[in-house]
């Protein structure tokens, strides 16, 4: 469980990863998980290189938004059998602490990175995989896609890096409880009826799709975006009073901001807003 002979350096368009592929384009970061032949299994080594890239983020202003897919039709099948789940039979109370800590780190570094994720989900996605769609802040759909949080399917329990906190909060309590007591798969229609998946799409049209979501928040104001996804992180462990002061302090910031002024000085001519991050 080392870490990546290969670290995340900035600016992070140089940056060549070794256990994924990685495009910057117009400020979108497109990371492609790229084990086709085994529908994208997660190693050790690319959780950690995966949770090394999202810190990096933080530091780099040149990205503002970030797409999630998956090479060869799939999205990700979750950790890989042979080079995971066997070693981990073998391991003592400490080591699989380590472990499943290490994991958990993935989402919190989604998590806490500024720019908005949007996940690309095809074909199979389950296990990890499925971790990593829910981690993200939007999530589109190719038809035919199929979830599954499968810990209870080799004798876990649901409560995998963060599931039973964030997936009830995106489909409900019930139903996330039925998919984590049962391990069976969401259909993508399901997904998007329950609010998992924004909508469905073709598969030829999954990433292009993701591509111009991703674009569109990357041409907004990307100080008030990093300030939409903080607030909707914290906002779940507060009241609703302190989440209306809360906001008023953030929203006061983001008027401080030359963007702001841009907006209204395009408003005022008539024209769309450039918005330059600042």
């Amino acid at each position: 469980m080392s870490r990546p002979a290969n670290p995340v350096t900035l600016p992070l368009a140089d940056y060549s990863p070794q256990h994924f592929l990685l495009a910057v384009v117009d400020g979108v970061a497109t990371v492609t998980l790229n084990r086709p032949e085994r529908k994208n299994p997660l190693t050790f080594e690319s959780y950690r290189e995966l949770t090394d890239f999202f810190r990096a983020c933080a530091f780099d202003d040149a990205v503002t938004s970030i797409i999630v897919t998956g090479a060869g039709g799939n999205f990700s099948s979750g950790g890989d059998v042979f080079e995971i789940i066997g070693p981990l039979v073998k391991m003592d109370t400490k080591g699989l602490t380590a472990f499943t800590r290490m994991t958990g780190d993935l989402v919190k570094a989604m998590r806490a990175c500024p720019q908005p994720i949007v996940a690309a989900v095809e074909g199979i996605c389950a296990g990890a995989g499925a971790i990593i769609a829910m981690a993200s802040d939007m999530r589109l759909a190719a038809s035919g896609t199929k979830v599954a949080f499968l810990f209870n399917k080799v004798g876990l329990a649901g409560c995998d890096m963060g599931a039973c906190a964030i997936l009830p909060r995106i489909i409900g309590q019930s139903r996330a409880s039925e998919l984590l007591y049962t391990g069976r798969f969401m259909t993508a229609e399901e997904g998007e009826r329950w609010g998992f998946f924004s909508r469905i799409v073709t598969p030829e049209q999954v990433l292009s799709q993701a591509q111009i979501l991703a674009r569109q928040v990357a041409e907004g104001p990307t100080f008030a975006n990093t300030m939409t996804k903080r607030m909707l992180a914290m906002e779940w462990a507060m009241s609703v009073e302190e989440a209306i002061e809360a906001e008023a302090v953030a929203q006061a910031l983001c008027m401080t901001t030359a963007d702001f002024e841009r907006a209204f000085e395009a408003f005022a001519n008539k024209v769309k807003p450039v918005f330059r991050g600042d």
